[in-house]
């Protein structure tokens, strides 16, 4: 049996007096691509920001490699954890190369030049802009950058938020070729993303998530053929 790399049990965070994902459950396996789909405000961000330990939990568990999370940014980054938040939080006034070189902070390796000539493999457009500032790139080119920043640590767990919300659907196809083939290569992987047509059919398996909990769950492809998932996300 694969192992767990991630593991929710009875999730709960709260906005206030409202709560927003309601007891959940859900666990990822080593080298798995799991997408968590849902309508705008299901809790899919809020679930992934409590994992990234950008916002609190109220109650439930994180086990991250059946280690609790304290969701304190240090243990995290110990852990192998690594976010792509919605909005991409690039360092814009750095260039570049030098976000590419934030990612790597911790590491102590000889590799750290040969993953950014990985990650110029993967985005040739950033290779073309090393020497530009972050804020200078258009949205979709900050993607690239955020996604390449983050695999810089060598995550053992990759968490994308809605990677390609407001981009072209060149550059959208461009990501996610991307995200597959960082997926192949074995990375584990939660991903949110609104786009559920394609998420689904890349994905090993999905959750649906709706109003702050998981209404359904099964292989990608499995649901992506599912007529109620169709009818409410798929546009059939």
């Amino acid at each position: 049996m694969a192992t767990k790399v991630l593991e929710l049990h009875r999730l709960v965070v709260t906005y206030g007096a409202i709560q927003a994902v309601k007891g959940i459950d859900l666990f990822i396996s080593q080298g798995e691509l799991v997408s968590l789909i849902g309508s705008n405000g299901a809790g899919k961000s809020t679930t992934l920001n409590a994992i990234g330990g950008i916002l609190g939990v109220q109650s439930g568990d994180i086990l991250i490699h059946q280690q609790r999370s304290s969701g304190k940014s240090d243990e995290l980054v110990q852990l192998g954890v690594a976010l792509v938040p919605e909005g991409r939080g690039i360092f814009t006034r750095m260039t570049v190369l030098e976000n590419l070189l934030m990612g790597a902070y911790t590491r102590t390796d000889e590799q750290i030049e040969e993953d950014i000539e990985k990650m110029f493999s993967y985005f040739p457009r950033l290779k073309e802009r090393s020497a530009q500032l972050g804020g200078t790139l258009s949205g979709g080119e900050q993607q690239m950058l955020a996604i390449s920043r983050a695999l810089m640590s060598r995550p053992s767990l990759l968490l994308l938020d809605e990677p390609t919300m407001g981009l072209s659907p060149l550059m959208v196809q461009t990501i996610f070729e991307v995200i597959r083939r960082v997926s192949k290569e074995g990375m584990t992987i939660l991903l949110v993303e609104q786009n559920a047509n394609i998420a689904l059919k890349m994905s090993d398996r999905a959750y649906v998530m709706e109003s702050g909990e998981i209404t359904m769950t099964g292989r990608g492809e499995d649901l992506a053929r599912d007529p109620r998932i169709s009818a409410a996300y798929l546009g059939a």
